[in-house]
């Protein structure tokens, strides 16, 4: 039979109360005539106590460490937005007139029309006026699309007739996903008699 011995302090013939240790040293057993009965509650020896309670703080930890770092990987990764790219064009125009000066579509790769992106005027013009309206755009021989039609929004200037000279503004574009595209753009305005084709 394998005796778990209770109390150590026994061994200087107290325990810890201070009274005498019988029985050789088991405490909270008694003798029966069969052998020895240890009573139903078992303490663990205090020399056990502080390395199981370092395993069970460890394995807490460990637990606690793991549901972090599932947490952490069922979390979505951000798309990186792409930086805006900048765009420097010139127009020709009359003064007094209409004139497309930008077409904004989306076309996607099964040629249908995907959302349309946002237009701000984020400089102005300082003598004409920039309008934009809604517009069906038709094309041929567009990339992978033979022909298409979709909708599009078309940016014009007009500028008052005493004006002549030139004249700048700045459109930003932004597509569905985060692109965006900068148009700095410059009209010039010429006169009647100097009419060129655009």
């Amino acid at each position: 039979m394998y005796l778990v011995n209770q109390c150590f302090p026994c061994e200087c013939g107290k325990d810890r109360t201070g009274r005498g240790c019988k029985n050789n040293g088991l405490a909270d057993s008694a003798w029966s005539k069969g052998g020895l009965a240890a009573r139903p509650n078992f303490m663990l020896p205090s020399i056990l106590e502080w390395p199981m309670r370092v395993i069970l703080q460890g394995c807490a930890a460990v637990l606690f460490c793991g549901m972090v770092g599932a947490a952490f990987a069922q979390a979505p990764t951000p798309t990186p937005v792409p930086p805006a790219t900048t765009v420097e064009r010139q127009v020709r125009t009359l003064a007094n007139r209409d004139t497309q000066i930008g077409i904004y579509l989306n076309v996607l790769p099964d040629c249908t029309s995907g959302p349309l992106p946002t237009i701000r005027l984020v400089t102005p013009p300082t003598a004409g006026k920039v309008v934009v309206k809604t517009a069906k755009a038709k094309a041929t021989n567009y990339k992978a699309c033979l022909a298409l039609e979709v909708p599009a929004y078309v940016a014009f200037y007009k500028a008052p007739p005493e004006f002549l000279g030139d004249d700048a503004l700045t459109i930003e574009v932004k597509y569905q996903g985060g692109r965006t595209e900068i148009q700095k753009i410059t009209v010039k305005v010429s006169g009647p008699g100097n009419q060129q084709k655009i």
